[in-house]
């Protein structure tokens, strides 16, 4: 995977750089917002919905298609793409995530994880050579390493374990890949403590690896936090290879990532908030269920192009979700899709002409009413 990754434009103020990743399925040009479909979906859109707000990559979990419907179905269809019919890039996450959030229903040794599964109860024991077979099988673009993620505030030492079993479930995982198509990152862990952050990426670095993600952030620190450990570890990393922060997703992030170096984000958040009816706009969040939007007729965004602003209005979506109308969510969850797309596009632009410092200072103010998260 050599010619992986290639920078067509550096931002002469910033870290910030135009990227072209080079798939099987296409080119992906980075700095790119990929949407998550866990379970072979992007909740509520098709995938010809996604191909028209000009997606080029998602995201898939493998250890969600692995419980639900099986690896064995996916591969006899010929691989993830043919079976969800998305033409565009896929990265599939290995599972690390879960091995944080799933708390009681896993314990965690040297080899590997066992889970108890959220669906059934049934018990599974998944190894860093196993989660590899299934990303393989899957046939994503992009697999990821498995990894630990220690929650935020973990004492020293326990991070410091969780780094050393990272870096030695990624060489597994390098030992057992077996796709040479399919590029395989690897996971810098560390928590928020920047001697950690050297650590794992210096270990992994000197594995090689066609491209670095950056995980166990936005997990609960202070965006002030994230922005600090993130600006001290992305100068770690291989500059000539693809850099991906992993699961980061409201609009200031994004930015700021993207200053900082960062080519690749994946969130749920939109399409999650979208389904709780909130929405974002030019002036921040929009929770569209409340009363003041009941006789509203101005679009969700009046600044947005995205067809649901062309077409809908607030009063209308309002209605369509208090009546548990299943439209209501899957036009908010457009609309939240298309929003990111297009900031992401702009940003792309900016990086092209030369102008991502202007840019930035133009457009970070507006986005402090994100920092908050969403409330």
């Amino acid at each position: 995977m050599s010619n992986l990754y290639n920078i067509v434009k550096r931002c002469p103020e910033t870290a910030a750089r135009l990227g072209r990743l080079e798939t099987v399925h296409g080119t992906v040009e980075t700095p790119v917002f990929m949407p998550v479909g866990t379970q072979g979906t992007v909740k509520a859109i098709t995938v010809e919905e996604l191909a028209q707000m000009e997606t080029a990559m998602i995201l898939g979990n493998s250890y969600h298609l692995y419980l639900r419907p099986g690896v064995e179905p996916i591969a006899r269809a010929g691989g993830l793409h043919r079976f969800i019919n998305w033409r565009g890039g896929i990265l599939t996450d290995s599972g690390g995530f879960q091995i944080f959030s799933l708390g009681g229903l896993r314990t965690i040794d040297d080899a590997g994880v066992t889970f108890v599964s959220h669906i059934d109860g049934s018990t599974h024991y998944l190894t860093p050579e196993r989660v590899t077979r299934i990303q393989n099988m899957l046939g994503a673009d992009i697999a990821m390493v498995l990894d630990q993620c220690p929650p935020y505030q973990s004492p020293y030492e326990a991070v410091r374990e969780a780094v050393a079993r990272t870096t030695r479930w990624a060489w597994r995982c390098r030992q057992a890949h077996q796709r040479p198509e399919q590029a395989l990152f690897a996971i810098v862990q560390g928590g928020v403590f920047e001697d950690l952050r050297r650590a794992s990426a210096a270990e992994l670095t000197g594995m090689d690896f066609p491209g670095y993600a950056v995980g166990g952030l936005s997990v609960g620190e202070p965006k002030e936090s994230m922005y600090r450990t993130l600006a001290a570890t992305v100068p770690l990393l291989p500059e000539q290879k693809p850099r991906y922060l992993m699961g980061v997703g409201t609009p200031d992030a994004l930015l700021e990532g993207v200053r900082l170096g960062i080519d690749m984000f994946d969130c749920v958040l939109p399409t999650r908030i979208a389904r709780n009816g909130r929405v974002m706009t030019a002036k921040g969040y929009l929770t569209i269920r409340n009363a003041v939007y009941a006789a509203d007729m101005k679009p969700l965004d009046e600044q947005c192009g995205c067809p649901v602003c062309r077409q809908y209005t607030r009063a209308y979506i309002r209605h369509l979700l208090n009546a548990g109308e299943l439209l209501g969510l899957r036009l908010t969850s457009y609309h939240n899709l298309y929003y990111l797309a297009h900031l992401m596009k702009e940003i792309r632009e900016a990086i092209r002409q030369d102008r991502f410092g202007q840019y930035y200072r133009e457009t970070a103010p507006g986005l402090t009413k994100y920092n908050g998260g969403v409330d």
